[in-house]
Parts: structure tokens; C-alpha cells; sequence
């Protein structure tokens, strides 16, 4: 799910604070129909398990990064309102991780998940414009963990959606989440660009797949239909804090996932679509590496072009001039 980490400089963007703000009030509100009237599997305590997690690692990881970079913690200072606006991404990460990942009654692995998750946006992390930025997925990022990690894991079934109802409300449901998540990324992100890319490149490998590897073509279509794909189009691979800004570079990092996701579905490697968001992330992030140190050795080679230049004094000011 989305989760940018509100923090100094442009995500304190009034848009980026209402996006946090409605995401949070949409999976709230998502978590407690699907507990009540929708059918989730997890335990009901669980959610609250999840949100300590989250808050907890949140916090203490902000303290030791505050403490470490000598600043106040991005916590203090707006009184319960800022308190509440640092924690919409661990709010959110939380109740995704405990909504979207099946791991039986194992709540440990859950527990596991969230702190890889949260802690994620303290290690991964690389230079952008001058300042570090965290760019792999944490929500997705910490489900990835727990499949590999615990390969008897799994995602939670995408009927536990839609398990107790029927008829018209089967098609109402990803409606409705279709139309939230459209005004929220189209008003709020700007991530529709990225949505195209997705969303239409799934179609395209879903066909191609289909011409070279006999996939069912109508079935791997259909896969689109379903609340899962809706929920993880509209609002964890639209993250704007691992995602790009630029429309192009938005569409192709939508399209880049679903490629990976084809081929890694045409090889028969189970929650590829997890996988394939992770790696496309670590591609971008280590892009950003790359022109971090290109960039440094460019400086470093000026900087000793310049100390090679000779000097020589004006007489009439005997200020030290470079030669050119």
C-alpha cells in the first residue's frame, strides 16, 4: 500500500499529507468491512497487533535516526497532529501487511513482516537530489520478506474480499475501490500514468504468455477483474515515496513490473507480482546508486583538473590568478 514517510523538505506537500490521510481513513475503513461484512480470515485482534508493530518500529527507529543525524525527531513539535501525520505510513503499511499476507496463526511471522517492512525505509535507501530517500515498497517489500523467508506462507486468498457477499456487490466492491482509487491518484498522486503502464502491459504479457507458453489467455485476463489486482493497482504500486514523479518514467515503471511479472510467471514462480514490484524497486534504487557515484567520480575529476591548473601573481594586485 502507499506509504510515503512524511519528513522535511517536499513531503510536507499539503497533497502528500491529504493522499497519506486518505489512504489511512480508506484501509481503516476497508479493514473494518472486511472483518465485519466482507469475511477476513485473519484473527481480530490482529489489526491491533499490526498498528503496535508499526507505531513501535516507527517511533524507535525515528528516535535512533534523529538521535544519530543529531535533529529532533519528526514526531515532536506538531503536538497529537503531527504525532498522527508521522504515523500514517506505518498506519497504513500495518493494516495492508495483516490484510494482504496469510501466515495461519503465526503471529511472529506477521510481527516479522512489519518491522522488515518499517525498518526497509532506514536501510534501503539511496541518494536522490541530495538527500537519502527510501525506495523499495515497504509494504510490499515486507510480504515479499515473509514469502521467502517462510515458504509455507502465503497471501491471504483473494475471495476472503468478496467471501460473504454476492450478486450485484461482488461487482460494487472493486467498483467503488476502482473510483476512490482514481480520484485519489489522479487528484492527489498524479500516479495515473503509472496505472496505464501497469495495467496495460499486464494485458499485453497476459496475451503474449498466452501466443508462446499456452497460457489461457481468458484466464490470465481475468485476473484483473478480481479485488486483489484492483487493490494492488490503485494503492500499493502507486506509492509516490518508491515510485517515479515523471509521466514517462511512470509508465515505464508500471510496465517494468508487469514485464518482470510475465516472465516470472511464464517460468511458474508463485506471488510474482510481490517479487517483480520488489525487483523493479531494487533496479530504481540501485539506478539512483549509479548516478550517485557517477556524478562523485565527475566532481573528483574537475576538482583535480582544477588543482593541476598553474598559478601565477597579477603584479598590480599580487592576488593568485589561474592560468588559463
Amino acid at each position: 500500500m502507499t506509504d510515503t514517510k512524511p519528513s522535511a523538505g517536499p513531503r510536507h506537500d499539503p497533497k502528500v499529507i491529504t493522499a497519506l490521510r486518505n489512504f489511512a481513513m480508506s484501509i481503516t475503513v476497508f479493514n473494518i468491512l472486511g472483518y465485519t461484512v466482507l469475511g477476513f480470515e485473519q484473527p481480530w485482534l490482529w489489526p491491533f497487533v499490526a498498528l503496535a508493530t508499526g507505531y513501535t518500529t516507527e517511533i524507535v527507529l525515528e528516535a535512533i535516526g534523529a538521535r544519530a543525524e543529531k535533529r529532533a525527531p519528526r514526531y515532536k513539535g506538531g503536538g497529537a497532529k503531527g504525532l498522527m501525520q508521522f504515523l500514517y505510513p506505518a498506519h497504513i503499511t500495518s493494516l495492508a501487511m495483516n490484510m494482504l499476507i496469510y501466515v495461519n496463526d503465526q503471529i511472529l511471522v506477521l510481527i516479522f513482516g512489519i518491522v522488515v517492512a518499517v525498518g526497509a525505509k532506514w536501510v534501503l535507501r539511496a541518494p536522490v537530489k541530495g538527500r537519502m530517500r527510501h525506495y523499495m515498497n515497504p509494504s510490499n517489500f515486507g510480504i515479499a520478506a515473509i514469502l521467502l523467508v517462510f515458504p509455507w506462507a502465503s497471501i491471504a486468498p483473494p475471495y476472503h474480499f468478496t467471501e460473504h457477499v454476492d450478486t450485484w456487490i461482488d461487482w460494487l466492491i472493486p467498483g467503488i475501490i476502482i473510483l476512490g482509487g482514481t480520484m485519489l491518484n489522479g487528484k492527489l498522486t498524479n500516479r495515473m500514468p503509472l496505472i496505464f503502464g501497469w495495467v496495460s502491459i499486464f494485458a499485453l504479457q497476459s496475451i503474449v504468455r498466452g501466443i508462446f507458453f499456452d497460457t489461457s489467455i481468458p484466464g490470465a485476463l481475468a485476473m484483473m477483474t478480481g479485488v486483489a489486482f484492483v487493490l494492488f493497482s490503485n494503492y500499493m504500486i502507486t506509492d509516490p515515496g518508491t515510485s517515479p514523479s515523471k509521466p514517462a518514467s511512470q509508465f515505464l515503471f508500471g510496465g517494468g513490473v508487469a514485464l518482470v511479472y510475465g516472465l516470472m510467471t511464464a517460468v511458474h514462480i508463485s506471488y510474482a507480482i510481490f517479487f517483480a514490484t520488489a525487483i523493479v524497486c531494487a533496479i530504481r534504487g540501485g539506478f539512483f546508486w549509479g548516478l550517485h557515484f557517477v556524478d562523485k567520480a565527475r566532481a573528483q575529476r574537475e576538482a583535480e583538473a582544477l588543482a593541476k591548473v598553474p598559478v601565477e601573481k597579477v603584479p598590480a594586485t599580487g592576488k593568485e590568478v589561474a592560468s588559463v
